[in-house]
């Protein structure tokens, strides 16, 4: 985490002709809440926040912000992220404030690195049943994402909470047997669907049209 602060100033107008104004300087709408603190409207660069979210910690990144002209400064994370349904560009963050010394709860993507030999060799499924994991840490060593290795899953195996190597610095919310991924048998549905589909997209071998096996049969005349 870098100490650099992060500059954001204040807004107070937040009509839509004050938002376009806001955009067309190169900044965005914001806004910062927690700690038992009133929320705060602000505007900061879109460009510093795709920074945040590009890096390795990602939208869980702890950031420290400063509101320009003043001695106020936070430890922020992202909460919440809005873009455009149809140009994808960011047009509203949420930032949550955040006590360095002391845990947050928040939500982290799970990658499952590798494929299950269950699948590879033995024809069956992967079932990816959470997604996201809950976990409590200190802000500062929150992770972007936690990797999974399913290359060794058989059949009928699964890794549940209880059996992720996790640094001692997090903890994961929920039962410690709930199971994140398993490897089944396929049904008899779902091979037929697969053959089916596996027949559709098969090559059809190209017909030799009767007008030209005609022609040739005159050429050798």
């Amino acid at each position: 985490m870098s100490e650099e602060a992060i500059p954001v100033t204040l807004r107070t107008d937040f009509s839509k002709a004050a938002n376009t104004k806001l955009r067309k300087s190169g900044l965005m709408p914001a806004v910062v809440y927690g700690l038992n603190e009133p929320p705060a409207n602000i505007a900061i660069s879109p460009k510093v926040v795709a920074r945040i979210l590009a890096s390795e910690s990602g939208r869980n990144s702890m950031v420290y912000m400063q509101r320009e002209g003043t001695d106020i400064k936070r430890h922020v994370i992202i909460q919440a992220v809005q873009r455009h349904p149809v140009t994808g560009r960011l047009v509203h963050i949420d930032f949550m404030r955040v006590d360095p010394t002391h845990k947050v709860r928040v939500k982290i993507p799970v990658r499952l690195m590798g494929v299950p030999i269950g699948v590879k060799s033995q024809g069956g499924s992967l079932d990816f049943v959470h997604r996201m994991l809950e976990i409590e840490c200190l802000p500062s060593v929150i992770p972007g994402h936690i990797d999974v290795n399913v290359e060794a899953l058989k059949i009928g195996d699964s890794i549940r909470f209880d059996q992720l190597d996790l640094p001692a610095s997090l903890r994961i919310l929920g039962e410690e047997h709930e199971v994140v991924c398993a490897v089944r048998a396929k049904t008899a549905e779902e091979v037929v669907e697969e053959t089916a589909v596996a027949v559709v997209a098969a090559p059809v071998a190209a017909v030799e049209p009767e007008t030209a096996k005609k022609s040739k049969k005159d050429d050798r005349k």
